[in-house]
């Protein structure tokens, strides 16, 4: 089964922070206005966003500060919240579309600006390329630049051919691409514990190996640890892949999936200039995508996979290497220093869900980001704490609105069935 150890995964991530950050446990008996539950990027913007509009914050983490996706993801900043959003407009109509749309685009600035605000020091990069797999991907490809600039994209778009791949990656595998000056990618977890400082910074309480435990509903509610208690008047649940068994019916709407990362030696900068000449971020059009990209110290960071077995390999790095090598054969004499892994929360639609407990209104929650969590957990902090303070709810409820399915299977056989679906879409690319 995935780690559950209180530590950060063994990752490069971890192995490069830049700030060593100590919060407490909760103990005792404490009061605040808004009590979070989850230290990832929806938790914690949260907080920030509480915080500087004076609410008392109480921010409770089952283990580290961005123990989870937030502190080991892919690393890339990428526009978008979800996945073929037009297939929402009976529910949103062509304005509800169209302002998912803006949203993705809203999303990365929020990012942005809370690098700026805070000077995060994350190894922000600018530079994104969309890569082709097959022709097909090319024409979407064109589409989606068109629609970009028909919503007022201010950044750089730019079609790639097969012949100018090499501009921004040094393999033959893809026919084509799609740069955006718009999107990039950062370093996830000096985010997180930057994020997480200025949380602290605004006043909010951050608790670390605080796992709530149970719940007692009601207009003043009551969050429980092993050593602990906030009373509150509102609760968010920020806890995405990991809720585990804290929420039952919001557990069954987001799935756990597996997804990889490989960090290899340092390549020096003239090889990892021959990968990718550009220093972008990549990404291929799979379904168990490829993701890509240099770290600052000039490691290949390559990842993906998507599975839902619920169990990591044994040998991540004897699994994820031949993938890496299928795009880069030219690294075969190169070491693996890190390998590592963690869980992402899919929903049903791929959309992120936002929303209130039917039955407990002070009950608010955000999960399923579906792989694009980067931006969209930041997105979704921002419009929850609007809803709450009562400023405007429009963007909240244009996502709440959306219906979520529970998966199908129950507890046992949800994984199953959806990996032996993903089996049969991964079939399909190779018809």
């Amino acid at each position: 089964m995935p780690s559950h150890s209180p530590e950060h995964a063994p990752s490069w991530y971890a192995a490069s922070v830049n700030r060593h950050l100590e919060f407490p446990a909760l103990e005792g008996e404490i009061s605040a206005d808004v009590c979070i539950v989850g230290g990832g990027y929806t938790g914690l913007n949260c907080a920030i966003e509480l915080a500087r509009r004076g609410y008392r914050v109480a921010l409770l983490e089952a283990r580290q500060i961005g123990w989870g996706a937030s502190g080991r993801n892919g690393g890339q900043l990428i526009r978008g919240v979800g996945h073929e959003v037009e297939r929402f407009r009976p529910q949103l109509g062509a304005d509800g579309v169209r302002r998912l749309k803006l949203y993705s685009l809203e999303a990365v600035e929020l990012v942005r600006r809370r690098v700026t605000e805070f000077a995060i020091d994350c190894d922000l990069r600018w530079g994104y390329c969309d890569l082709a797999n097959r022709p097909q991907h090319l024409q979407d490809f064109a589409r989606a630049r068109d629609e970009l600039l028909a919503l007022g994209y201010r950044h750089e778009l730019r079609l790639l051919q097969a012949a100018q791949m090499h501009e921004v990656v040094g393999s033959e595998r893809y026919c084509g691409g799609l740069i955006d000056m718009g999107s990039g990618h950062l370093h996830p977890l000096n985010l997180a514990l930057g994020e997480a400082a200025a949380a602290a910074g605004l006043g909010a309480q951050l608790f670390e190996r605080s796992a709530a435990t149970r719940i007692d509903y009601g207009a003043r509610l009551r969050v429980h640890s092993a050593r602990g208690v906030v009373r509150a008047e509102r609760l968010i649940l920020a806890c995405n892949a990991y809720l585990d068994g804290l929420q039952p019916a919001l557990a069954g709407k987001v799935l756990p999936a597996g997804s990889y990362i490989i960090a290899t030696q340092p390549l020096g900068e003239a090889r990892a200039r021959q990968l990718i000449p550009q220093d972008m971020a990549l990404c291929d059009q799979r379904v168990a995508l490829d993701y890509f990209r240099l770290s600052a110290d000039r490691r290949l960071l390559f990842g993906g996979a998507c599975h839902y077995s619920g169990r990591d390999p044994a040998d991540i790095a004897a699994y994820m290497r031949p993938k890496m090598l299928r795009v880069f054969p030219q690294l075969a004499d190169v070491a693996i220093d890190y390998a590592w892994g963690g869980m992402i929360g899919i929903g049903a639609n791929r959309l992120p869900q936002l929303g209130r407990l039917p039955e407990q209104r002070n009950v608010w929650y955000a999960q399923a980001y579906s792989g694009h969590g980067l931006n969209a957990t930041h997105l979704a902090a921002q419009l929850l704490a609007m809803a709450i303070h009562g400023e405007d709810s429009s963007g909240f409820e244009l996502f709440a609105q959306v219906p979520h399915p529970t998966f199908p299977g129950g507890a046992l056989l949800r994984a199953p069935l959806l990996a032996l679906g993903m089996l049969w879409e991964r079939l399909k690319e190779r018809l």
